[in-house]
């Protein structure tokens, strides 16, 4: 396969992009050509170049060498104030959204509505429900807080955001389904084919292999930042595509062994979260991995939160190796032997100022510190071996965490926990953001740490990986323990538990009902959200 370029003009160019960080060269001679009413995919390992390279685009760091044009004219000021005035508009994997604004204040920011410098509630709030609601998001409301959303509504909302922009051209989704349902990201693909009919040129980039057949016209390939291979997608398939990603063939993704199981090390009895809560019994046994799914606001990541003693528990026990323990504080729940490592990486995980090598030993510094504030050299060099047998791409490990791509974030927080010689290990979303490549190399280490007899328990909204990697899958619904299935379970059965056996369980995930208008139906534009009566 060679490097082609895409027919037709070209609204933004990259040409012979470079970009170093120190030693590390993250990009080399890249180039990348965006046509309007075209969905571009890139593609690429964690490392690959594929973050470096979205932030040149955007203006959010400077190449070292190498000519962006837009329209055919030279940007000499990439800065992303002016990219965005350009028509160059972005919904990253790493929320953009001022926490403690409104959800309006965060669509409009820069564009409020406003009389004699007091801003129009009303207006914005009319505004902001038109845009809502033409992307079926009835239940969000404009005047919300964002922080108190969750996850994958906050991503919705980061859509929503670019679809109120004046004359967009360009828009670059980087990892925007991570968080969202099954249901929620056809919906978000069907407004990016909006995008693409309205002669927007799109630059989409995920691990999901699926949605870049599902809505890609063509293909960039990046490895160790360089220019792989680029060509239309019906060129690829998921094989030939892997295999131009990470330069071998990726044969099996979910280890198929056999396992000793031994006796549960964690056991819920009659776990209340609150006091009207439902009660959640559960066994997580040594040497296997547990499942857990259900629908978004099931309670999955928040019983796991419960457990570690992040969240309160009303009433009811938590077990470890058959000992009741008071879930009081994370910390106490550590020294119990149990590690949580959480969806979101950035605001509950890593310290992004410290280096690796410290956001890796500060969960067991009591243990080999000095004097509980630096690592001993023991607990330096454990830790310095564990990246090493993960495989983290780092220049250094004294460099700061911020500088990894997402997997390798991954990879060292999943080091930091396995430093602190757990018993229970808690993964939720745990390859969010991460390559096919990595996926394969995770997977293979929590298949290891379920084999040394640790119990692991998985939450994934990703109906393949929760089964083919789960020996037992346990499926919430509101809160409650809806049922068990084995692990060779499908993906229907399930979809029935966890939606109490609605016809179609999609329609009803996250309480968002599905779009009224036809899919067909002329997109949102900047117009028609001015129609929308004033306060």
């Amino acid at each position: 396969m060679t490097v082609r370029e895409p027919e037709g003009t070209a609204v933004l160019q990259l040409t012979d992009v470079s970009k170093a960080y120190g030693a590390v060269q993250a990009l080399s001679g890249v180039s990348l050509k965006l046509v309007p009413g075209q969905v571009h995919c890139l593609a690429g390992e964690n490392g690959a170049g594929k973050s470096t390279l979205i932030r040149v685009l955007t203006g959010a760091v400077h190449r070292d060498s190498g000519d962006y044009d837009i329209d055919g004219a030279t940007v000499t000021t990439a800065s992303p104030g002016a990219l965005r005035t350009a028509g160059v508009q972005a919904v990253y994997q790493e929320l953009s959204l001022l926490p403690h604004l409104s959800v309006g204040e965060n669509m409009f920011m820069g564009r409020l509505p406003s009389r004699s410098g007091v801003i129009r509630a009303r207006d914005l709030h009319d505004r902001c429900r038109f845009v809502l609601d033409s992307l079926g998001l009835a239940d969000v409301d404009p005047d919300v807080i964002v922080e108190r959303l969750p996850a994958a509504t906050k991503q919705l909302v980061e859509v929503a955001k670019v679809v109120t922009a004046d004359a967009v051209k360009v828009i670059v989704f980087d990892e925007p389904t991570t968080a969202l349902t099954e249901a929620e990201s056809d919906r978000l693909l069907d407004q990016i084919r909006k995008f693409k009919r309205e002669g927007v040129a799109i630059l989409y980039v995920t691990h999901r292999l699926e949605e870049m057949f599902a809505i890609g016209d063509w293909v960039t390939v990046l490895r160790d930042g360089e220019l792989s291979q680029s060509g239309p997608m019906s060129d690829y398939t998921e094989d030939t595509l892997i295999n131009a990603m990470v330069g071998r063939e990726v044969s099996s993704l979910y280890p198929d062994e056999a396992r000793e199981v031994y006796p549960a090390r964690l056991s819920l009895r009659a776990l209340r979260r609150t006091p009207d809560s439902p009660a959640v019994d559960l066994e997580a046994r040594g040497g296997e991995i547990l499942g857990i799914g259900g629908l978004l606001g099931s309670g999955r990541s928040e019983l796991l939160l419960s457990v570690f003693g992040s969240e309160p528990v009303a009433s009811g026990d938590i077990l470890i190796d058959g000992a009741v323990v008071r879930p009081d504080g994370p910390r106490t729940m550590m020294d119990a032997g149990v590690a949580l490592l959480t969806e979101d990486r950035k605001v509950l995980g890593l310290l992004p100022e410290l280096s690796i090598r410290e956001n890796v030993t500060i969960a067991s510094l009591r243990v080999g510190s000095r004097r509980g504030l630096l690592p001993g050299k023991a607990q330096s060099d454990e830790a310095d071996a564990l990246l090493d047998s993960l495989r983290i791409r780092a220049g250094s490990y004294d460099q700061p965490v911020s500088t990894l791509s997402g997997g390798n974030q991954q990879k060292v927080l999943l080091a930091r926990w396995l430093l602190t010689k757990p018993k229970v290990i808690m993964f939720d979303e745990p390859t969010k953001g991460i390559d096919v490549g990595a996926k394969g190399e995770l997977y293979d280490v929590i298949n290891d740490l379920a084999r040394r007899g640790l119990a692991v328990i998985v939450v994934s909204s990703y109906l393949p990986e929760l089964l083919g990697l789960a020996d037992r899958v346990v499926v919430l619904r509101e809160g409650a323990v809806a049922g068990e299935l084995p692990g060779g379970a499908s993906e229907e059965d399930v979809l029935r538990l966890a939606s109490g056996g609605v016809d179609d369980p999609s329609d009803h995930l996250h309480g968002i009902t599905p779009l009224s208008h036809d899919p067909h139906s002329d997109p949102v534009t900047r117009q028609n959200i001015e129609e929308v009566p004033h306060a």
